[in-house]
């Protein structure tokens, strides 16, 4: 553990809420192995239960979920435990879901695929210190690629739509599409 971390504490509660299984299964076990006792959902419902039942010191909760935004679960979380360090965590990173979560009470704010290091550095950093930089973070491509995707979902998947959108030519737009995600 670097050394401007804060210890996680003697209530090393956590709820993991995701409703990607393999991510959450896999995040799981690497908070374990950091010493914190983890509890998962993977709905807004089913983490709004916990956070009143047994709100715990830490919280780790991705911003969009099939029943609804994670958010939600913060907010139920600040209401029921203040201190609680809450870190949201999203595929689609922008700035206003960001400022959102901040200003409801997250610690930190991370875009996927953060791993369980740069997870356990923000919700572990001391309060007036910036967390360290991810080891491995997004390249400027894949961030290119993760906002054209999140647009083009917010078009309901309409090509046209999005490429107006994006300022974009159509045929462009579709080339990018039909490429894997670059790393």
């Amino acid at each position: 553990m670097a050394d401007n971390l804060r210890d996680i504490g003697e209530d090393n509660t956590m709820l993991l809420l995701d409703d990607d299984e393999p991510f959450l299964r896999r995040l799981a076990k690497a908070m374990e192995k950091r010493g914190f006792a983890v509890e998962t959902a993977g709905s807004v419902a089913a983490g709004k239960a916990i956070a009143t039942a047994r709100p715990p010191a830490y919280a780790v909760c991705d911003l969009r979920l099939e029943d609804g935004n994670g958010l939600d679960v913060v907010e139920v979380l600040r209401e029921k435990r203040p201190e609680c360090r809450i870190v949201v965590l999203t595929g689609y990173g922008a700035i206003a879901t960001a400022v959102a979560a901040v200003k409801i009470g997250a610690t930190d704010y991370l875009s996927k695929p953060a791993d369980a290091t740069d997870i356990s550095n923000a919700l572990l950093a001391p309060e007036d210190e910036m967390p360290p930089p991810p080891e491995n973070p997004m390249s400027a491509d894949r961030v290119r690629w993760e906002h054209i995707q999140r647009v083009y979902e917010l078009c309901d998947r309409n090509v046209s739509e999005t490429a107006r959108r994006l300022n974009m030519h159509r045929r462009t737009l579709q080339r990018i599409l039909a490429k894997r995600s670059p790393r």
